[in-house]
């Protein structure tokens, strides 16, 4: 059985929209905080220098679903699981959750890139290090 990488946020204020309820915005925010914990968590960063190189994980795909509405001080579960590892990228997905029931369920696609001071990134493949802490968290089939 595959591992998940579990946190919580408290929904603030500032997340939410007239009506009291947490802005769908707030949730790419969100997934994108639990992204950068669960990397730390696995000893890296958003930035790590992996052979020499510094690289990082640059998103190309992002999406949201919502179940229900978050308010203001709801605490919410985050859940992070691996879909997918290709070559040079991973697609996670984040359930969000209030007291066991869904809120929200987001998934990314990120790219592993070398990233220069005087160029654009580039697309490279998962270093071996890098691919041995995520597969614990990559789904069943």
């Amino acid at each position: 059985m595959s591992q998940r990488f579990s946190t919580q946020r408290l929904v603030e204020f500032s997340d939410t929209d007239m009506a009291g309820i947490m802005h769908f915005a707030s949730f790419f925010h969100y997934m994108e905080s639990v992204e950068h914990e669960f990397l730390r968590s696995l000893g890296l960063s958003v930035y790590s220098k992996i052979d020499g190189h510094e690289i990082s994980f640059p998103r190309v795909a992002a999406k949201c679903d919502f179940a229900s509405p978050a308010r203001c001080e709801d605490l919410l579960d985050a859940h992070l699981v691996i879909l997918r590892i290709g070559t040079t990228s991973w697609t996670y997905r984040i359930d969000f959750e209030r007291e066991g029931q869904p809120v929200a369920s987001g998934q990314v696609t990120a790219v592993c890139c070398r990233i220069f001071r005087d160029r654009p990134p580039e697309s490279m493949p998962l270093p071996q290090e890098v691919l041995a802490l995520l597969e614990p968290f990559l789904a069943a089939p």
